[in-house]
């Protein structure tokens, strides 16, 4: 594997780990949303993330179908929207309560968005070392030429 090809690498995962995060907060700051434009509470959102050889040309197909170890690149695929059901408190005051008294809260777990938001950030971490570490092996071999 070449240099280049080791920094696109991480920094694909860079990109994907930042959107990952992005969407953490999304759901971090939204998890008291009852009312949407879609209609009831927000919904917790995932993302789906999936290993993709990079774009090549004809020629370079060619050549990777003889050195098969192409490294693969993070994409992010989609994001689904959590199917959980709602939390249903007992709040006849709030402006969005049922003929009951309940609102619907969205089934958001801050423990859980903390452990996918450090998850994430190590990740993007890692890769933002392996693409140092990249970088110095390619002075170092640029010093070597001198």
């Amino acid at each position: 594997m070449d240099f280049l090809s080791a920094m696109e690498a991480s920094s694909s995962g860079m990109a994907a780990q930042r959107f990952r995060i992005n969407i953490i907060s999304g759901n971090i700051a939204n998890s008291q949303t009852t009312r949407t434009p879609a209609g009831g509470p927000y919904r917790r959102r995932d993302v789906v993330f999936g290993a993709l050889p990079r774009q090549r040309t004809f020629e370079e197909e060619l050549r990777a179908r003889v050195q098969p170890d192409e490294p693969l690149h993070a994409k992010v695929l989609g994001v689904v929207v959590d199917q959980r059901p709602p939390i249903l408190r007992f709040d006849p005051s709030h402006p969005d309560a049922n003929e009951e008294g309940y609102v619907a809260f969205p089934n958001i777990n801050p423990m859980e968005e903390l452990v996918n938001m450090m998850l994430a950030s190590r990740s993007y971490e890692a890769n933002v070392t392996a693409f140092n570490a990249t970088k110095a092996m390619a002075m170092k071999a640029l010093e070597i030429g001198r």
